[in-house]
């Protein structure tokens, strides 16, 4: 019998009864993180690391019933070992291991291998199959150093201000915004958010992530927003939430930036590379790093990727699933 196999609602593991990340209600889903595509509402038990706890209560209702484990802590289901390690996706992203009989399956999640201080770094763990997302598995996508990226926001910022406009820069609530907020600097002028970003910017200032002073952006406010930076999510733009800030320059901060036309297609004035997704490079470092002969691929570019790992030697395949870019998500 297959440990982990697909079913109509998702990812089954049979002999502990239980799924990962389903997209259909179950009785008990292990959870890799937060974003909706993934934490999905209806399913009569959740199981996930601790710290994402907070975000799926807001997400999923106060009457959703969930446990938590810590980083690394081993639980048996049904006779199935299963534990959580770092992805590095966004606070409280997990890769989850099932081990049953020495057979050992790693399920990623979503993932990336660069710094974020808003969470903990991915960690590598060995298996023997790993399914990994492919959301950006060609070799143009490489991601520039955030460093550098942040000093592109902040000068754009910077430009909008000298000139009196409002730099609205459209970002995913759950994950970017905070690591933009981390990443800039946030003495150039006052920050306001969207209601999105501001409730979850509290969930993480409650798990203990010092984020500079951030505004709610609310109906009643007449602030002069000139030279101020606005935090939106995706949704907002071209919105009627939009035309209150009067002279604007747009921005929007995504791993799709790095294609040309992905800019003017978002129709925003600057775009900047920067993604809560491994980049090539990324994928390829992390499946290595996993030892696994066998890695299935889900959402994204998995044709290329299983061209390329085959041509590596492993057993590389497509495992078509439901998952789909949310704008919530971290792209």
């Amino acid at each position: 019998m297959e440990l982990l196999k697909l079913s109509d609602s998702g990812l089954y593991c049979e002999i502990g009864n239980f799924f990962i990340d389903p997209w259909r209600p179950v009785d008990r889903a292990l959870i890799t993180h937060a974003h909706s595509d993934h934490a999905r509402p209806g399913s009569r038990s959740y199981l996930c690391q601790a710290d994402s706890a907070p975000i799926m209560r807001l997400r999923l209702g106060e009457d959703a019933r969930i446990e938590t484990t810590s980083y690394g802590e081993t639980t048996t289901i049904n006779g199935v070992s299963v534990s959580f390690h770092p992805a590095g996706h966004i606070m409280g992203s997990a890769q989850i291991r099932v081990e049953y009989k020495g057979e050992v399956f790693v399920v990623s999640g979503d993932y990336k291998t660069d710094p974020d201080p808003t969470c903990l770094p991915f960690e590598p763990v060995v298996c023997h199959t790993f399914i990994s997302e492919s959301t950006f598995g060609l070799p143009v996508y490489q991601w520039p150093e955030s460093k550098r990226v942040f000093s592109e926001i902040n000068r754009w910022w910077c430009a909008n201000r000298d000139q009196g406009k409002t730099s609205i820069l459209f970002v995913y609530s759950l994950g970017k915004a905070q690591r933009v907020l981390l990443g800039i600097d946030a003495s150039i002028g006052a920050i306001h958010t969207h209601g999105a970003v501001e409730n979850i910017n509290e969930i993480y200032r409650e798990s203990g992530v010092t984020l500079p002073v951030t505004h709610r952006v609310s109906g009643e406010r007449k602030d002069d927003w000139r030279g101020a930076l606005i935090l939106a999510p995706p949704s907002a733009h071209q919105s009627a939430w939009v035309k209150k800030f009067g002279s604007v320059s747009t921005g929007f901060a995504s791993g799709w930036m790095r294609i040309r036309g992905a800019r003017r297609r978002r129709s925003v004035d600057r775009g900047f590379v920067l993604s809560d997704h491994a980049d090539w490079r990324g994928l390829n470092s992390a499946i290595e790093g996993s030892g696994a002969a066998t890695v299935l691929l889900t959402h994204g570019y998995t044709s290329a990727m299983v061209r390329n790992l085959t041509e590596k030697g492993l057993d590389a395949r497509t495992l078509a699933t439901e998952y789909a870019a949310d704008e919530n998500g971290g792209e």
